[in-house]
């Protein structure tokens, strides 16, 4: 691989002119009680990028109350049709100020600024124009039935917002998942405290500042920072909010689902994978390469979906493992602004040690390092893209998510191995299946145990399509008609005639 050295570009370590660093309480920028801050490095320099203001639990109770109250405020009485004009305004604004956006992911993250600019800004804006579309879409059925005491009635369903929704935010693709939980909740009238989290606020606090502009009312979307044990825990176990939308790892998504029980809050969990990718025997190999390693090095292999695990069927395994381990080689670490980097560093030094961890368990277990395997010598949180071959689907890299840009390739004999070793894991949010074989695609698609199945691609998300997943990957879907179900509560209303 390629590692780029020398000074970082002056972009890359100065943030854009204006860019808040405060809470976002009830349409207003303030500093959290007591002063608190917690600091806010570049992935790829180690350096000091900002303090943030750091929300304690009763800045999170001012969030709360605010959004309380414009349950049945002004928000409350807007009709669908005004709440999507706003939508699409926040659309319009994330599009003006995508080289921004974009620069602050890089900043915050280490991700080469490119990506957001291809995937994330364009996602985020297509997701608030989507359920601008819903908002004045939503409703409900007339159901007939036998009476009551033999006097007809008239019964039908309306479909109410849940409330106030916490929704805490992950720093992988903060952005872009921020849009999957305001965009729906929005739409059909609920109101919101975002937590952003600790590594990667800054995309979220300008997010903050164009849902203002775009004329939403202060108070319905309230952005607090700060510690999860702090500010994360006070909104989940604050009485007065009705729902929690996390994304994260599945031990903070079980501490939440235990927590939200005392309250019987609502929750929606995204909680990761450790996606298969099947390598058919039909494939279309350059094709299911490039497919593979994307799903692999995107976002630095940091992506709940990263399509981690690639069986590969004998007769094309020694191929495609020379295959990958070049594309591995190609990779040109760097600046994420230098346009030349295709991988950038992880977010943080505890998650560069978590990836290091894994990389000498998968050797101590026996799996072989075709490509990378290391860590480079140079300033930042960065880590070798790794292949590995000679694999088993019961080694730790096989089973446990890495988060980091490691691959690991399983040989399989035929389909119906493939599909057994894909679903002999704990998670099932996605997974690929390679092949030009249309009625093996639909059979096997229909066998794996994941929330989302890809043909000959890896990541095809859209704001139409549901999102979430099964197992220990999490409980619930957002986007598409089931985001709008899962911010709506069904009431029935009868009248007896």
């Amino acid at each position: 691989m390629t590692i780029l050295n020398g000074a970082p570009a002056a972009s890359a370590t100065q943030l854009p002119h204006g860019t808040p660093l405060e809470l976002f309480i009830n349409g207003q920028w303030r500093q959290a009680t007591g002063g608190a801050t917690l600091p806010d490095y570049n992935p790829a320099t180690e350096e000091l990028l900002a303090e943030i203001a750091a929300a304690t639990a009763d800045d999170v109770d001012t969030a709360v109350k605010a959004a309380r109250a414009q349950l049945q405020g002004e928000w409350g009485a807007l009709s669908g049709g005004a709440r999507g004009q706003i939508l699409n305004r926040v659309a319009d604004l994330i599009e003006r100020d995508g080289e921004t956006l974009a620069t602050l992911e890089a900043l915050d993250i280490g991700k080469p600024v490119g990506q957001p600019m291809m995937l994330d800004i364009p996602n985020a804006a297509a997701t608030f124009r989507h359920f601008a579309g819903w908002a004045d879409k939503i409703t409900g059925s007339s159901i007939p039935t036998a009476g009551y005491m033999g006097r007809p009635t008239h019964s039908y369903t309306v479909r109410e917002p849940v409330g106030v929704i916490g929704a805490i935010v992950p720093w992988n693709t903060p952005l872009m998942i921020a849009a999957w939980k305001l965009a729906p909740a929005l739409a059909a009238g609920n109101t919101l405290v975002v937590k952003p989290a600790e590594d990667a606020p800054l995309s979220i606090l300008w997010l903050g500042a164009l849902l203002a502009e775009a004329g939403l009312p202060p108070g319905v979307v309230n952005i607090v920072p700060g510690a999860g044990l702090v500010a994360g825990n006070a909104l989940v176990e604050h009485r007065d909010v009705d729902k929690i939308s996390f994304t994260g790892s599945p031990a903070v998504g079980r501490s939440i689902q235990q927590k939200a029980a005392e309250t019987f809050k609502r929750v929606t969990l995204e909680l990761g994978g450790k996606s298969p990718q099947i390598i058919l025997p039909d494939a279309d190999v350059e094709a299911a390469v490039n497919g593979t390693a994307m799903g692999l090095f995107f976002n630095q292999g940091e992506v709940c979906a990263a399509g981690t695990r690639i069986f590969v069927h004998r007769s094309r395994y020694d191929e495609v493992v020379g295959a990958l381990s070049a594309a591995a080689s190609a990779q040109v670490l760097g600046d994420p602004f230098d346009p030349a980097t295709t991988l950038g560093a992880l977010v943080n030094a505890k998650q560069r040690d978590s990836v290091l961890g894994y990389i000498e368990r998968g050797k101590a277990e026996g799996a072989r390092v075709a490509s990378g395997g290391g860590r480079p010598d140079r300033p930042g949180y960065f880590v070798e893209p790794t292949i590995f071959a000679d694999a088993t689907n019961d080694m730790t890299i096989a089973q446990e998510e890495i988060f980091g840009p490691v691959g690991t390739v399983i040989v399989y004999d035929d389909p119906a191995e493939a599909i057994r070793q894909a679903n002999d894991t704990k998670y099932g949010l996605a997974a690929s299946i390679w092949t030009q074989d249309v009625t093996l695609a639909h059979t096997l698609a229909r066998q794996i145990r994941a929330g989302a199945v890809w043909v000959n691609g890896w990541a095809a998300i859209d704001p139409a399509l549901p999102w979430g997943g099964m197992k220990t990957s999490g409980v619930g879907r957002e986007l598409g008609w089931s985001g709008i179900l899962a911010n709506t509560e069904e009431k029935v209303i009868t009248v007896v005639l």
